[in-house]
């Protein structure tokens, strides 16, 4: 496979017909730290964080209020139990959750929630979507966007949660792709301060048992608060050191003490939620004093005896830096670049780079750019559903989408977007994207991306423009052999250059 063919689908997105082929490889991915738009204009129109936050503090108003009015049996709470389940096809909506029978009461908890939640899933969830895509399909830095893909999902969280469906993409946007050149460690601080992580890992519910709040809510012994470590935990096991690295569960639960008081203006709920800053903008980072627990903690031999928020800060900057950590994200993003079985001495160079810089991004991205098991010339990845949808839109020259049939149509294929399921986000490996129904599902997208081409694009043309000096035999045999246009530009998009990277 030639270099050119390389940088553009393996390292990029995939090529467009209306694209230059670059004649440096290298120089060509290299430049793109240059050309990288952090916010263009697809991505600032999308609804932010507060705007999001403004309408979910609102909806939890709303509830408070029916809770007063109509008792306990009626507390949002039920509403809010159950992740919204969400569906659709090519053309379809992403439905969050049953959409409630006409005449439903608008004092039912539940049915405001359902509206709130499908309302969330067109206006905010979808649009954010259709940036999204709209940035992969048009950037003049294809191979900057995957790495913030890449980063997405490295910090997933999921909008199969109700206060998150609105607020999943807004996470890449504010706190992924401002930082994807720039130092890890300043990556991972504003991911872990973002509404979206702190609502759908439940740090906004925790409270120090030994905190004003917690010491006054257990003197009334009208219930059990306490710590909630699921944010610390995922912090040290997904987000930096990795499994099984060194860290105990006490270290999880202090880190968790160290924790508390991070929360979020104006939408955090629980016995602490009028403390969280109210006065701010709804959904920005807040450390509520009266949550957090007291005292110095010692997490992993180091102690920590730092005020306030400023604890749980001064040991996410040690996490950032850790040896553990810099092989962590050295492996993964090996994996991601040259094959499923990371090569050692490639994870060796990047856990190097990583550390020898603080955790400098473009520095280890450099690494990935020099490195020759990444230019391997046999494909070395399976794309996802989420890379070939957005590498055939390409191919097709489109830059304008329907959200909803993008957000269809990869609910289609598997990977419904910000929606993994897990904190540990979607698999990077062929063997959850390559059994044969999902091929197949493959098949039939392609059949319509090339009935909606109607004979227009020649893809026996095509075909070197995508893939230069890299067209197997095969591939173009069976393209000449095609009964229609159609049929080839649709052989084109799941032959064997097309599926994998």
């Amino acid at each position: 496979m030639a270099q050119s063919s390389i940088a553009m689908n393996r390292f990029g997105l995939g090529a467009r017909p209306d694209e230059a082929v670059p004649v440096d490889s290298q120089k060509w991915l290299t430049a793109q730290f240059e050309s990288f738009n952090p916010r263009p204009a697809e991505i600032a129109a999308a609804p932010n964080s507060r705007a999001v936050s403004e309408d979910l503090a609102k909806y939890l108003e709303d509830q408070r209020q029916l809770r007063q009015q109509y008792g306990p049996a009626r507390r949002p709470g039920a509403a809010l139990a159950g992740p919204p389940a969400m569906s659709g096809s090519m053309a379809g909506t992403p439905d969050t959750v049953a959409v409630p029978e006409p005449g439903a009461r608008k004092d039912d908890p539940l049915a405001q929630a359902r509206q709130f939640a499908r309302r969330q899933g067109r206006d905010d969830y979808a649009t954010a979507v259709g940036a999204r895509t709209i940035a992969a399909l048009v950037t003049p830095a294809p191979f900057v966007e995957r790495l913030v893909h890449f980063w997405s999902n490295h910090f997933a969280v999921s909008a199969d949660k109700l206060t998150v469906v609105g607020l999943s993409g807004t996470l890449e946007f504010e706190a992924i792709r401002p930082h994807v050149l720039g130092k890890f460690g300043d990556m991972l601080s504003a991911v872990e301060r973002h509404p979206a992580m702190l609502l759908y890992l439940d740090q906004a519910q925790s409270v120090g048992p030994n905190s004003p709040i917690g010491a006054r809510v257990a003197a009334r012994g009208v219930r059990k608060i306490g710590l909630n470590e699921n944010l610390a935990r995922e912090i040290m096991e997904l987000h930096t050191l990795g499994v099984r690295t060194g860290y105990s569960q006490a270290d999880v639960t202090e880190f968790a003490r160290a924790m508390t008081g991070w929360t979020v203006s104006g939408i955090a709920r629980g016995p602490g939620a009028r403390f969280t800053g109210t006065d701010g903008p709804a959904g920005a980072f807040v450390f509520a004093a009266a949550l957090h627990e007291p005292g110095a903690r010692t997490i992993m031999g180091k102690r920590y005896d730092q005020p306030g928020e400023h604890q749980a800060q001064s040991v996410l900057d040690d996490l950032a830096v850790h040896p553990a950590t810099a092989a962590h994200v050295a492996t993964k993003l090996a994996r991601h670049f040259a094959g499923d079985a990371p090569p050692p001495a490639l994870v060796e160079r990047l856990q190097a780079a990583f550390l020898r810089t603080g955790g400098d991004l473009p520095s280890v991205y450099r690494v990935l750019i020099d490195a020759p098991e990444t230019w391997a010339p046999q494909p070395l990845k399976f794309k996802t559903p989420w890379e070939w949808s957005v590498s055939s839109m390409r191919a097709l020259g489109m830059k304008t989408i329907q959200p909803l049939a993008v957000t269809g149509l990869l609910n289609q294929l598997g990977q419904p977007i910000w929606r993994p399921g897990s904190p540990a986000g979607y698999d990077d490996i062929a063997a959850s994207w390559a059994g044969p129904d999902a091929v197949m599902r493959r098949v039939e997208a392609a059949e319509r991306f090339a009935s909606r081409a109607n004979g227009a694009i020649d893809a026996r043309a095509l075909a070197p423009k995508l893939f230069p000096a890299a067209v197997s035999p095969a591939t173009s045999q069976a393209l000449a052999n095609a009964d229609s246009p159609g049929q080839a530009l649709a052989l084109l998009l799941v032959a064997p250059e097309f599926m994998r990277r």
